[in-house]
């Protein structure tokens, strides 16, 4: 999809239900938010058995009261950053709020931080919300959207509402969790029982009847967020023996790449009206990545948080943090620090908007508009 077609997607629903701003029970612009740990806002916090959890120090170090908030990252995630320049709140996780909470009308999170397209993706957490699941959620909350302003109005906002899916994913980690935590995982069945062709067919065949599911429920713009290179995350680089990235698991990343983007041609072509997107940031991330210097970072192949990617990769309470976090790329093995995630959403908008209107703009030392 060309780059003014996606400025007239993400705008015209903004203009459309600004129109109606008199209205008491809508906000200007509705999104709602799916994903792993990259987009997480503390939805594995309610979790109880959750293993993968980020509701500790040093989380959330550079972040509101410098407090933890289950945000895989030292600041702000990229659906806080992307919230910030669409001038709306970053939906709350959906697991805090009570099931008749009037907050569903203004967009909900349902990302999980383990989660994948496949459901034994992450099975190794104990409990996380997996694509499937987070698509169930949503599904109760139409419910809960439809009795709470009618069917006509609840349809409206359904259309006009912003899909962001980052199960695989926006920014420059983790690819998908269906491959660092499935495929990639020699203990696990699925890296040991197909060929990545084979594992990239039934990835592909699964994500259709997730995004057919959406459809069906109401989901029109739909946002899908590229991998980025994982073959360069601290956890993968700690697999050679140079530190260098890992270049078959990004040749395999671009084949994810090319294939997502050819099925969400196809589906926007099946499915009426609908504005399926596919961002495909991983230059983006390989860029920031091979040159960060330009981006006014100074280490980008490993962590600022010092951690032994054998035990996990988290940032654990016991290891030590850099103090100049803003020179780092990677906050922890697998997650971008906050001012990575500005350059990045940064480079998305500037394919959107006008990034000479100030207005725009995140606050950030680093050349976050540059193309």
């Amino acid at each position: 999809m060309s780059i003014p077609l996606i400025l007239a997607v993400l705008t015209a629903p903004i203009l459309a239900m600004a129109a109606n701003h008199t209205s008491t029970t809508t906000p200007s612009l509705v999104t709602f938010i799916f994903g792993d740990s990259l987009t997480e806002v503390g939805n594995n916090n309610h979790l109880r058995y959750s293993l993968a959890r980020s509701d500790f120090p040093f989380y959330g170090i550079d972040y509101t009261n410098r407090k933890p908030t289950g945000r895989f990252t030292n600041g702000r995630t990229i659906i806080d950053i992307i919230s910030e320049k669409l001038g709306i709140p970053s939906p709350p996780p959906y697991l805090s709020l009570h099931h008749n909470d009037d907050a569903v009308l203004k967009g909900v999170n349902y990302a999980s931080g383990g989660a994948g397209i496949l459901n034994d993706t992450g099975t190794y957490f104990i409990q996380r919300m997996s694509f499937d699941d987070q698509i169930g959620y949503f599904e109760n909350t139409t419910k809960v959207i439809t009795v709470k302003i009618g069917q006509t109005s609840a349809k409206t906002l359904l259309h006009r509402a912003i899909y962001f899916i980052a199960m695989g994913t926006y920014s420059i980690v983790r690819g998908s969790n269906d491959y660092m935590h499935n495929f990639l995982q020699p203990s696990l069945p699925d890296g040991r029982r197909y060929t990545h062709e084979q594992f990239l067919e039934i990835l592909s065949l699964k994500l259709v009847e997730q995004l057919t599911r959406l459809y069906l429920l109401g989901a029109r713009i739909v946002i899908f967020h590229a991998l980025g290179p994982l073959g360069c995350v601290p956890s993968e680089r700690a697999k050679s023996t140079t530190n260098q990235c890992l270049r078959q698991v990004n040749e395999w990343v671009v084949r994810f790449n090319y294939k997502v983007q050819k099925l969400i041609k196809a589906l926007n072509f099946k499915l009426k009206k609908a504005q399926f997107i596919f961002a495909d940031t991983y230059q983006d991330g390989l860029n920031l990545i091979e040159n960060p210097s330009k981006y006014g970072f100074k280490v980008s192949n490993r962590s600022c948080c010092a951690i032994e990617t054998a035990v996990g990769g988290l940032c654990l309470s016991y290891a030590h943090v850099c103090a100049n976090r803003s020179e780092y790329v990677f906050w922890d093995a697998f997650h971008p620090s906050d001012a990575a995630n500005v350059v990045l959403v940064d480079r998305f908008f500037s394919k959107l908007f006008d990034t000479s209107n100030s207005s725009t703009k995140s606050s950030s030392n680093h050349i976050g508009y540059m193309l």
